[in-house]
């Protein structure tokens, strides 16, 4: 009767390691949002689905610390070079401009 109980506290704890497997997984990979992978494991990870995606999760690299930052940075450097483009392409017609002005004066011979 005693190593039935023991049989079925391992088939017990093997079943539980095996539903939060995906948290355990993201704890080894260290991820930053451990708790939000556990809790999102815990609720949904019994529709099969949200366990796939638990495990998906789990395995996807961190994401940028300050992922604000970055979009604002990127944000930054393509309004600068629509700018630049935009300055260049005004340079370029004030040189043509200044180009024909010129070569209107000149006299022809």
């Amino acid at each position: 009767m005693a190593s039935h109980s023991v049989f079925e506290i391992i088939v017990l704890v093997a079943a539980v390691a095996l539903y939060f497997l995906p948290a355990l997984i993201a704890d080894r990979r260290m991820r930053h949002d451990l708790l939000i992978i556990a809790l999102f494991n815990a609720v949904l990870g019994w529709t099969g689905i949200g366990w796939v995606l638990a495990l998906f999760w789990a395995f996807q690299p961190n994401p940028p610390k300050d992922l604000g930052a970055q979009a604002k940075e990127r944000e930054r450097r393509v309004g600068m070079g629509v700018f630049s483009r935009l300055l260049s392409e005004r340079v370029a017609a004030r040189s043509a401009r200044s180009k024909r002005a010129a070569d209107r004066e000149r006299p022809s011979h």
